[in-house]
Formats: structure tokens, C-alpha cells, sequence
């Protein structure tokens, strides 16, 4: 899992990062929520003040412009009917400021009112009104008649159209507009926002052709404030996070690689010494040291102690080899001495073959003691060259012109090995002796790939005969085999080469 390769400071920070993300989340949410209550609120009187402007507009310019289609129609009828012209005028006469109206005969003749010196637009066949924009300045509307006999307009100026479409007791900033057949006429302007600023808008019908009117406030803009106050839950979360993992990191994590560091570095024979911190660290990380520094300084006497009881038990050990050494050769001296006294060939014979094992044995304990500094083992090599030595030295007479040849690798064994060797090469070259006073015998130690080595000791004489079998049977067989067993290894005897095969475990080479 790729959570657990990395840094504990930074497991630290995921975590803290987790646990207060929820909390940042929801106060955005909370600052989010109470923005979309007051948009809410505002789209509402929005739409009330909306409503309200088209039913002042529809019944202020309904009203004017049906006492123009009356008029009209009654010149329509009658051009000289100058009640109806009176009566319009009359209905006109409080709005001078507030509109014009004119009417006219089908070629242009001004029948009533006057002031408007622009031409109305003409209305679709089948459509009474006609509504044109007229570049910002007003509203001009077109009236036919019955019979297109005689046509009216009414000219409302962006000033008077701005007071009607004024909603009351609607005190927030806002602007009106007026629309008709995918033209816009601008009544007031005042809902200019910044570049952040969100727009309400809502529309309402004018019962006056397809006028339409449009009222547009400013939502809840997307001031600093509010920016702040979305950004600062992240920002508390960032910075709760980024100070918990630099609290862990310089109290924590940071002692505890540095200790870990001189541990590492710290060698054995010496006392531990943390090094002063330069900062506060967890009390617990300083007692960890501490306590370290206790335990070096514990083992450190233990160590001392050990070593000399080691030098003691090293010097003691080296002392009984010593004397078992000279044993030996008190041993060997004594079975030397009465051999001389023997009065028989057999005695003097037994007294030799005596001496020949008690010789193998010295010799490997010498070698042994000698090795004992270093402990790598004793190297077969001159231990049986020695042993070979000795037998020739302590062989009779007639076995002047015994030869005996080595073929040793330079292998390591333990003692136990060592001297199971030398007791079999002894009883070998014995048995090959009496069988053959100048046989011609070769000792071989090869290692082998599996970490052990080969024993092989070949003689004619010890080829198969009835010599050979008898000695085998009377006093050598269960001497040799008892020793392979010792050496946890099969004896293997080649009666047609005279070979004598073992494997023995191996320390090492040289």
C-alpha cells in the first residue's frame, strides 16, 4: 500500500487534512447557502415590484393612448368634430410635460393636438397599435382608425416612462427597461454593478401591443467580503493542517531520526551520549536517549566483564591443553622406554603400534593448541605429514623402505575430525604394514563442491587377500569401521585398487 512507503510527517498531514477538510466544507456551504437565501429574497421583491410596474404602465399609457384611438375614430368619422378634438386635448393637457399626441388625416393633415413633430409609426393592417423606440429619447406609438381614414401617435419621453415605471417603496438599486419586438428602450440605469457583480432579472407584460417591461437588480455581489469569508475556511483548514505537521515534525519525527541517526552511528565499546537538542523536543524522545545512554553503559560494563572472564577461561582452557599436551608426551616417552626392555618381537611390536596411536593423537593436539588464537580449524596438511613421519620413525626393520606419499589439499577440519583421521590413516598404514613391511602407500585429500573433502588412502597391499581379510577379522575391521561411524561417513573399500574411501566435513581452506 502506498500510504505505508511514505514519510510519517506526511501520513500526519493526510490525516489532519481529512479529518478538517469536512469542517472548511461546511462553513463554505454555510457561507454558499446564506448568498442563495438573499438572492432568494431579492428575486421575490424582484418579481413584486415587476408586477407592479406593468400595472402602473398599462394602466397610465393604456388610458392615454385609448382617449387617442377614441379621438380618432371620431375624426375618422367626422374630421371636424371638435368636441372629440377638445376632449383629448383637455385629457392631454396635465401630461404637456409628460406626452405629445398629434392626429392626422391619411394625407397628413393635422387634425388634432400638435407638438409632435416626428411621424407615428403605421400599424399592420388588421393591428390596431404600433409601438416604435425612438434612440433612447422615448416611446412613439402608432394609432389607426377605423378605415385608415385617419391615424394618431403618442409620443411618452424616457423621463415621463422612467417616473411611471418607478415601483414604490422598492429601495434597492435597479434599472427598467422596455421591450418590444426585439428592440430595447432604457428607462433608468442605476443597477450598474462591477465585473464580479451577479444580475436578477424579471420581466412583466404591458397590456399595450407586445410591450414588455424588465426590471434588473444586482444579486448579492462577489465582493472581498464574501470572498474572504469562502476562502477563509480553507485557508484555516491549510494552516490547522500545515501547523499540526510542523508541530509533529520538529517535536517528533525530527528528534527521532536524529536520535535514530546516532544510534546508528553509535559503535559498541563506548557510552551513548545524545546530543543536546536544539529545540524542544517530546519529553518522552529525551528519556528514550537517556535511557539508551543507561543501557550502553550497562553493556558496556557487561562487555568488560566478559571479556575477562574470557581472557581467564582462555588462559585456563590453554593450560589444561597444555598439560594434556605434555601428558601425551610423558605417555609416548614411557611406551618408548619399555619397548626397549622387551624381550619379544610380538611385545616390541605391540609396544610400536601402541606408541603409533598415541603419537596421532599427540600430534593433533599439538596442532590443535596451536590453532586455538584464531580458531579457523586444523589444516589436515602437516598434521598428516607429521603423523606420516611418525609412523615411519616407529616402524620395524624390516619396513625400512616403507614410502609413504601425500597428496593433501589445504583443507580445515575441527578436532574431532582430525583426530578420527589420524587414528584411520594410522590404522591403515598399520594394516598395509604388516601385510606388506615395504608397501608403497598414498594418503589423498580432495575437497568436493558440496563443502566436504575425500579421504582416500590406496595401498597393493591392501588389495583383496587372505592377509588382508584376516587382519580384518581379528583386530583393524571393527577399529575402521567404528571410526567411519565417528566420522558419520561410509568407509568404502576398493578390493581390486586396494582403496580406502571416506567423506569428511570440511571448516574451510587455507
Amino acid at each position: 500500500m502506498a500510504l505505508t512507503r511514505l514519510p510519517t510527517g506526511a501520513k500526519m498531514f493526510l490525516i489532519l487534512s481529512g479529518a478538517l477538510l469536512p469542517l472548511a466544507l461546511i462553513a463554505i456551504f454555510a457561507t454558499l447557502q446564506t448568498t442563495r437565501i438573499a438572492d432568494q429574497e431579492t428575486r421575490a421583491r424582484l418579481r413584486v415590484a415587476t408586477v407592479e410596474v406593468s400595472r402602473t404602465l398599462s394602466i397610465q399609457l393604456g388610458g392615454d393612448i385609448a382617449a387617442v384611438r377614441d379621438a380618432v375614430d371620431a375624426l375618422a368619422a367626422d374630421p371636424n368634430d371638435a368636441l372629440a378634438c377638445a376632449r383629448v386635448t383637455g385629457a392631454f393637457a396635465p401630461l404637456a410635460d409628460a406626452a405629445q399626441f398629434a392626429i392626422r388625416d391619411r394625407g397628413g393633415r393635422l387634425l388634432c393636438g400638435g407638438g409632435l413633430a416626428a411621424s407615428a409609426p403605421v400599424p399592420a393592417p388588421g393591428v390596431p397599435i404600433a409601438i416604435e423606440f425612438r434612440d433612447g429619447r422615448g416611446m412613439l406609438v402608432g394609432i389607426s382608425g377605423r378605415g385608415g381614414t385617419a391615424t394618431g401617435g403618442v409620443f411618452f419621453p424616457v423621463q415621463a416612462l422612467g417616473e411611471l415605471a418607478e415601483p414604490s417603496g422598492f429601495a434597492s438599486v435597479y434599472g427598467v427597461d422596455l421591450l418590444s419586438d426585439g428592440n430595447t428602450l432604457s428607462l433608468r440605469r442605476d443597477a450598474a454593478v462591477g465585473a464580479f457583480a451577479r444580475v436578477e432579472r424579471a420581466r412583466a407584460p404591458v397590456a399595450i401591443a407586445d410591450l414588455v417591461v424588465e426590471l434588473t437588480v444586482p444579486s448579492a455581489a462577489i465582493t472581498s467580503p464574501l470572498i474572504v469569508a469562502m476562502l477563509l475556511p480553507l485557508l484555516m483548514w491549510a494552516a490547522a493542517a500545515s501547523i499540526g505537521w510542523f508541530v509533529v515534525d520538529r517535536l517528533l519525527i525530527r528528534p527521532l531520526r536524529r536520535l535514530r541517526a546516532q544510534v546508528g552511528a553509535y559503535a559498541p565499546g563506548r557510552d551513548f551520549e545524545p546530543a543536546p537538542y536544539r529545540r524542544a523536543p517530546a519529553q518522552e524522545i529525551a528519556e528514550l536517549g537517556d535511557t539508551f545512554g543507561d543501557i550502553t553503559r550497562t553493556v558496556r560494563l557487561h562487555e568488560a566483564d566478559l571479556a575477562d572472564g574470557l581472557v581467564r577461561q582462555t588462559k585456563l582452557t590453554r593450560e589444561v591443553h597444555h598439560r594434556v599436551k605434555n601428558n601425551l608426551q610423558v605417555i609416548a616417552s614411557l611406551i618408548n622406554f619399555h619397548s626397549r626392555s622387551a624381550t619379544t618381537p610380538e611385545a616390541a611390536e605391540a609396544y610400536a603400534s601402541i606408541q603409533r596411536r598415541v603419537d596421532a593423537l599427540a600430534v593433533v593436539h599439538r596442532y590443535h593448541f596451536a590453532e586455538m588464537e584464531v580458531s579457523r580449524g586444523l589444516e589436515l596438511r602437516p598434521v598428516l605429514g607429521e603423523l606420516a613421519s611418525n609412523i615411519r620413525a616407529t616402524a620395524p626393520e624390516e619396513a625400512a623402505r616403507l614410502a609413504i606419499a601425500l597428496e593433501v589439499e589445504p583443507v580445515l577440519v575441527n578436532q574431532d575430525v582430525a583426530v578420527a583421521v589420524a587414528f584411520l590413516v594410522t590404522e591403515l598404514v598399520e594394516l598395509a604394514m604388516l601385510i606388506n613391511p615395504v608397501s608403497q602407500i598414498r594418503i589423498a585429500v580432495r575437497s568436493t563442491e558440496d563443502g566436504r573433502a575425500t579421504l582416500r588412502v590406496v595401498s597393493t597391499s591392501l588389495i583383496e587377500s587372505d592377509a588382508l581379510e584376516h587382519l580384518l577379522a581379528t583386530r583393524y575391521g571393527r577399529v575402521i569401521t567404528g571410526l567411519g561411524r565417528q566420522l558419520r561417513s561410509a568407509l568404502h573399500h576398493d578390493p581390486l585398487t586396494g582403496a580406502y574411501d571416506i567423506t569428511i566435513p570440511i571448516t574451510g581452506k587455507t
